[in-house]
């Protein structure tokens, strides 16, 4: 999967009118170098030792959910600036470099049809998308799908947030069986819908499933 260049008119676009950080509303990228090297760096987060992550066989997350990063994925996920991909992707290659995991298949968390259409596009399938571009590894973004159109998850408890995804997805067999799948999500609270998803594709017959994500709540100290 290639990225396509940037175009002569969006060049000239962006030299007439700079893009303003996120954070700090600096003129030049969407994401200053200031606001970006002040962003928390996380690492290998292995199953089971912040929460019971089973079905997983590890988590990780690029970076902390807080200070410039959480703006940065409110602009990306809900504010319509796609544009942040390519920034929020290569942090999410650049992660994965460090300690890549044995797998063949990257499968973005999906979004229900009603919502797909409301926002236009799938965040977690655009950092899929640029994580396929660095890494080399395919994407299939119709491996899971949606079924149920759930309540948003922020403000719930751990134990209702897994109670709110039972059910909610579905995994198409063909695309997974025998495939060691790595799943794709913009930010973690407690791993209820990472979990949901590799509940769905181990049964659809994926060898092994770890979770991905751009970001995950502080660890409290």
């Amino acid at each position: 999967m290639q990225r396509q260049s940037p175009t002569l008119s969006q060049h000239l676009w962006r030299l007439l009118f700079p893009p303003r950080c996120v954070a700090c509303r600096q003129r030049g990228e969407l994401l200053c170098p200031s606001c970006l090297a002040s962003v928390r760096l996380r690492h290998l987060v292995p199953a089971g030792s912040l929460h019971d992550l089973h079905p997983l066989s590890g988590v990780r997350s690029a970076a902390e959910f807080a200070g410039p990063m959480r703006q940065a994925v409110h602009h990306f996920k809900y504010g319509g600036l796609r544009a942040l991909a390519p920034t929020l992707g290569k942090m999410l290659a650049d992660n994965w470099s460090e300690d890549p995991y044995p797998a063949d298949l990257i499968v973005p968390v999906p979004l229900h049809s009603s919502r797909l259409r409301q926002r236009g596009y799938n965040q977690s399938a655009l950092l899929a998308r640029e994580l396929g571009c660095r890494t080399g590894l395919p994407v299939s973004e119709q491996a899971l799908t949606r079924k149920i159109a759930t309540p948003p998850q922020v403000g719930l408890n751990a134990h209702d947030r897994t109670l709110n995804m039972q059910g909610a997805f579905a995994c198409e067999g063909g695309t997974v069986r025998g495939r060691a799948v790595v799943v794709i999500d913009d930010v973690m609270t407690t791993g209820a819908t990472l979990r949901a998803c590799a509940e769905e594709l181990l049964a659809a017959g994926a060898s092994r499933v770890w979770g991905l994500t751009l970001a995950a709540e502080p660890t409290r100290r």
